[in-house]
């Protein structure tokens, strides 16, 4: 997120971090990375730094049982959970107004990636991490998943909207061409989508999952890997996680998996569902595609970020 939160300024923040941590900021640095959250780099006057995160949230309970699932999973002994700092409430965030709520964490030294494939030299660290976190018991703070496609409505909405203009704003119009032209694989994938749902049936095999195991959730460190980002954290079948260190990811090359899964089936006593692996990389494009088209149909302005919108847009369909 490369813009500053509407409707927050600085202030907010401090003083959110006053009420709800203690912390008493000398100096406040908004750092425009990640996406789907607001950073900013906090150095405190008790010599400590720390990294705050400002979500636009839609539902507080949820966002705070996910991260929560993070707390508890780092008290379990998973050290390569890095987990937001408990408010003096106890909660893993808290609401700034009614529209953010922000959450803190030790500011760690360390480098992410970016979204894309695993490079064969770290898959293997990552694929050892995914099976600590499977082989846990989920903690019982945390969500479970549904098999459901977020946003669903609103994309078949926009698909039964393309004969007219899209006025809500300068991307509108750009944002209905490409899915006109591209609407009947649209509606083939959602077919295909429901179909491999059945094939993921729910069974009490679920796992607590991260659910975005990508590089750029992933802090590389002196001291070894951490899972960052558990905003997405929720029980669901093991293959929400491993779809992304596969041939299945999004912009990786063809390739044979077998060795990889069957390590993962032989430390953790679960066979991997080649089905699921599917499903989830459809999920991933869909629910993709439904947040853009909603950002982009909708009133909005020309911004760097809406711009990024109608570029990721174009790529899923690519």
């Amino acid at each position: 997120m490369r813009e500053r939160p509407d409707g927050l300024s600085d202030d907010d923040v401090i003083r959110g971090l006053a009420d709800g941590w203690n912390l008493r900021p000398r100096e406040l640095e908004f750092l425009p990375v990640g996406a789907g959250g607001y950073h900013w780099a906090v150095d405190d006057e008790g010599g400590e730094r720390w990294f705050a995160t400002v979500d636009v949230r839609a539902d507080l309970p949820t966002l705070r049982q996910a991260l929560g699932t993070a707390t508890a999973l780092r008290k379990a002994g998973l050290t390569f959970v890095l987990a937001p700092v408990p408010d003096r409430d106890g909660d893993a965030a808290r609401p700034l107004s009614a529209q953010h709520a922000l959450s803190v964490y030790p500011l760690v030294p360390g480098t992410a990636g970016d979204f894309g494939p695993h490079a064969e030299s770290e898959r293997n660290d990552v694929l050892n991490l995914l099976i600590d976190l499977h082989r846990t018991d989920p903690p019982s703070i945390a969500l479970r998943t549904d098999l459901r496609l977020p946003g669903r409505e609103d994309l078949e909405t926009a698909l039964s909207a393309l004969d007219a203009p899209w006025t809500g704003g300068p991307y509108g119009e750009p944002a209905r061409e490409i899915l006109s032209r591209h609407a009947a694989r649209i509606t083939t994938w959602l077919h295909e989508f429901d179909e491999l749902a059945a094939s993921v049936a729910p069974t009490t095999e679920w796992v607590v999952t991260h659910g975005e195991p990508h590089p750029g959730n992933v802090l590389r460190t002196p001291d070894g890997p951490l899972l960052i980002d558990w905003d997405t954290a929720r029980v669901a079948p093991p293959e929400r996680d491993l779809w992304m260190l596969t041939s299945a990811m999004i912009g990786a090359p063809p390739a044979p998996d077998d060795s990889l899964l069957k390590t993962y089936g032989h430390r953790t006593g679960r066979s991997v569902s080649r089905p699921a692996i599917a499903f989830y990389r459809r999920w991933w494009i869909l629910a993709d595609l439904a947040i853009y088209t909603a950002e982009l149909r909708h009133p909005h302005t020309a911004t760097p970020d809406r711009a990024d919108s109608l570029r990721y847009l174009t790529a899923c369909l690519q």
